[in-house]
């Protein structure tokens, strides 16, 4: 079903720009898009300093605006490509007062373009779309392509914290990390049974675990 553009949307969204990028995609080629670098000062838009974590598919914000309240000596990317579902996130990190986020509109292929290589030092994939149809693998955020995109911008012993509630999906993960030579630190089959401490649970985990479904965890060393 197609999501209803939201009212005032741009307004909204120009009001919200000094947290916000949105990807500039004259490029429609997303593999020459990525090679037209517009890469951002972390110095600058964090002049806090500190570590940066990324979220690729922040959704709403619930998890990205959380964590950055009960860690402010940290910094967070977080990156939607709708911005129709973006812009909740946004308004919400401005209604709080949040200084270590940056919102940034853009497919994930796209990254490169804006993230410095070796800069981050975690990131997060909670509940990606797992795209399930077989014609659509290439597309799954955990495929090897876009592994590779996430080394290039981790540091050196960067991780990525992955949660979902398709176990498909997260085996399919597993996979993938195993043939790009990652290394499965932990893995979780059952989130519910097996918490652990500073768990932000976001809107669709706490909506899964209502309707009885698994969480599925993996944490992952480039």
């Amino acid at each position: 079903m197609r999501m209803h553009k939201k009212s005032h949307l741009e307004e909204r969204l120009d009001a919200c720009g000094p947290i916000l990028t949105v990807a500039d995609l004259a490029q429609k080629n997303m593999k020459l898009a990525a090679m037209e670098r517009r890469l951002f000062d972390l110095q600058a838009l964090f002049p806090q300093g500190g570590p940066v974590h990324l979220e690729v598919g922040c959704g709403k914000g619930g998890f990205v605006n959380q964590m950055a309240a009960m860690h402010p000596s940290v910094n967070f990317i977080a990156v939607e490509k709708i911005s129709n579902v973006m812009i909740e996130a946004c308004e919400e990190c401005l209604k709080r007062g949040l200084n270590n986020v940056h919102f940034l509109i853009c497919a994930a292929e796209v990254l490169p373009k804006y993230i410095p290589e070796g800069s981050i030092d975690r990131i997060y994939l909670n509940f990606s779309n797992p795209l399930p149809k077989q014609g659509f693998v290439k597309q799954r955020l955990t495929n090897p392509r876009f592994l590779r995109i996430y080394r290039a911008l981790l540091k050196e012993g960067g991780e990525i914290w992955q949660k979902t509630d398709d176990e498909d999906f997260f085996n399919y993960s597993l996979l993938s990390y195993e043939e790009e030579g990652m290394r499965v630190l932990s893995v979780c089959r059952d989130l519910a049974a097996q918490p652990f401490e500073g768990n932000v649970i976001t809107e669709h985990e706490r909506r899964f675990m209502a309707e009885g479904k698994k969480i599925f965890r993996a944490v992952v060393r480039v």
